[in-house]
């Protein structure tokens, strides 16, 4: 008589799970991906939030506010109904990421302001950063 080996896969809620955060990913037409580069590690439990510029008033009014995955990554940021021309900007809560790892960091906080001129476009943002530097850019 053989012996068979069973491995345990992923279980139907966590299968779930995971297809709800790529369907909300994908239905974005904004997505980011934060990076602790410092520690080449993706920066999980980070809190941020998405704004669009008043262009009449001047003032930034808050869209949404998430936090990011255990993949670094926040989906559903905006829908495609609501992202329109204009100024926009993500604030990354940078400080407390690095307070709740137990270490100092230069930035408090880091916003990348952006202009959306054709929302019809998918645009990813993200940020790579330690605890005393950070870069983005626009990918795909």
């Amino acid at each position: 008589m053989t012996s068979m080996a069973v491995t345990k896969g992923p279980t139907f809620k966590s299968d779930l799970s995971s297809a709800i955060q790529q369907i909300m990913a994908e239905s974005s037409p904004l997505t980011t991906h934060v990076l602790n580069a410092a520690d080449g590690i993706p920066a999980a439990r980070m809190a941020l939030s998405l704004h669009r510029l008043d262009s009449k008033l001047m003032i930034w009014a808050m869209l949404s506010v998430g936090t990011t995955n255990q993949d670094g990554r926040c989906p559903g940021l905006i829908n495609q109904q609501t992202f329109t021309p204009g100024m926009y900007k993500l604030r990354f809560e940078t400080g407390s990421y690095w307070e709740g790892l137990g270490q100092p960091s230069f930035y408090p906080y880091v916003e990348v302001v952006f202009t959306i001129s054709a929302p019809e476009q998918r645009f990813h943002i993200p940020l790579l950063m330690s605890r005393f530097s950070y870069s983005t850019y626009r990918g795909s």
